[in-house]
């Protein structure tokens, strides 16, 4: 059994595509520039927002990414996130690692503020003992120094500790830190692409996930 677990957020523990979508596309309505689709989004979502944006504005429009971005943050501040929800058998889950006493962890590469604001609507109930978004002076996932941080935060060895997500980010962040990573199957990365990436342990369910946890 694993005294703790780090889940990353979008397409893990939130199925927030739908959400990011609509303030994206609204972002690009705002300033002239052609909407994307679903699937579009769903290939650009993982590496942080400022990526989001320069992949779904195009090489052509790079020297307006700061401007835009501005923009897609300060929308995405104001939503109401009612686009967004949990993931089939996540309640149970989640409720019963913490009943178990593992500590859960959520690392990020979307904003800071954004990530809390998740927190505030969806994970309450969960008491998650440690959060941590896109920051200025912390570098990105896929480099291992924010889980360095959370482990130290919540007390365990990296032995101790697993590594959950849903992109090839997810897999690289976990390899760097030197933690087993279980690639979920119901984020917005195919099998192929996760073992592309290098992963090789798959939750198809969060009552699997919950079982390799707890075994």
């Amino acid at each position: 059994m694993y005294k703790a677990v780090i889940f990353d957020l979008d397409g893990t523990l939130l199925d927030s595509l739908n959400d990011i979508l609509f303030v994206l596309n609204g972002t690009l309505k705002h300033f002239g520039l052609p909407e994307i689709t679903r699937v579009q989004a769903q290939s650009f979502i993982g590496n942080g927002a400022r990526e989001l944006v320069r992949l779904a504005i195009g090489e052509e429009n790079s020297g307006r990414l700061d401007e835009i971005l501005g923009y897609y943050k300060e929308q995405y501040a104001k939503s109401d996130n009612s686009l967004a929800a949990l993931f089939d058998g996540e309640d149970d889950a989640l409720t019963a690692l913490k009943n178990a006493g593992v500590k859960l962890a959520i690392l990020t590469n979307k904003p800071h503020a954004a990530a809390m604001r998740s927190n505030d609507i969806f994970f309450k109930n969960y008491g998650f003992d440690c959060i941590v978004g896109q920051t200025d002076g912390l570098p990105l996932k896929p480099d291992p120094q924010a889980v360095y941080k959370i482990i130290e935060k919540l007390g365990v060895k990296k032995e101790e500790c697993l590594f959950v997500g849903d992109g090839e980010a997810d897999v690289l962040t976990a390899k760097n830190a030197g933690l087993t990573c279980i690639s979920v199957l119901w984020g917005y990365r195919s099998k192929e692409q996760l073992q592309e990436a290098g992963a090789t342990r798959f939750a198809e369910s969060f009552e699997k996930l919950q079982r390799e946890i707890l075994s």
